[in-house]
């Protein structure tokens, strides 16, 4: 009971206040027009980091409080975090195509196996981490992480997906769920985060946002700025993904579940 009242909060805390700093321009943009070119959004970020920081730790104060398998799992998550940062300096170093990167990748798996508490962390830590090693820290970050934090968070959908699946599917339902559900990400990904910087973006008529236009017509100028812009970038992100989860999707989930199978034996031998 006490775990799933810390699901729902962290699922509500995260999604509201993600939404708020998104969405704000929609609805203030008199606030939103008092950022000077160049500098947009750069004064919401240390109280926004200040609150995903405090989720974070709150989250990870509540898995350490458990014992055995709790406390393997908090250490479990850093090894994930670094080794999910590691992959993002390459994929810096490296650059792959379009909007491809490797970092969702885990993510997801992790999220699926562990649970959307544990992905939520998983999402947002890498973020977080992967900047501070690239250097890639700036007023975007909080957007970023709160949408990787996302996510991480909405794997049990994949879980509801695959028992869906099965009777059509069989064995082969986890991955083919997992490897859509990854797709859907890669474009969805790409358009939330767009709605940081999009309100302050002039361009074409037709693909800018304007106060007042009402949310129809905001939905569409924005889908035409989507094509425009970045269908091609997070094709590439998708489709990433998808090759990501059917090659290497089996034996990672295998190795995250012998990691949680193991933690379960220890706590209850200890708890015996």
């Amino acid at each position: 009971m006490r775990a799933r009242l810390l699901d729902i909060t962290i699922l509500l805390v995260s999604t509201l206040s993600g939404l708020l700093a998104l969405l704000y321009p929609f609805f203030l943009p008199a606030l939103a027009g008092q950022a000077a070119p160049g500098r947009m959004r750069l004064g919401e970020m240390p109280g926004l980091m200040t609150a995903l920081v405090g989720l974070c730790l709150l989250v990870l104060l509540a898995e350490a409080q458990g014992q055995g398998m709790q406390t393997k799992l908090v250490a479990l998550l850093g090894v994930l975090v670094a080794i999910n940062s590691v992959l993002r300096f390459v994929e810096t170093a490296l650059p792959g195509p379009g909007g491809f990167t490797p970092v969702f990748f885990l993510i997801i798996l992790t999220g699926y196996v562990f649970g959307g508490r544990v992905g939520f962390l998983m999402g947002a830590l890498t973020m977080l981490v992967s900047a501070l090693v690239t250097g890639g820290v700036g007023p975007w970050l909080p957007a970023q992480m709160f949408t990787a934090g996302w996510v991480g968070l909405s794997t049990p959908l994949a879980r509801q997906l695959t028992k869906a699946a099965a009777p059509a599917l069989g064995r082969h339902a986890e991955i083919a769920t997992l490897a859509v559900f990854s797709v859907g990400w890669g474009f969805l990904y790409g358009a939330l985060m767009n709605l940081w910087e999009w309100p302050f973006i002039i361009g074409p008529e037709a693909q800018s946002w304007s106060a007042g236009l009402g949310f129809w017509p905001t939905l569409q100028r924005y889908a035409v700025f989507y094509l425009a812009t970045s269908l091609a970038w997070d094709l590439a992100a998708a489709l990433g993904n998808l090759l990501l989860v059917l090659a290497f999707g089996a034996p990672v989930l295998r190795a995250l579940r012998r990691f949680r199978q193991r933690f379960t034996f220890v706590y209850q031998a200890v708890a015996n």
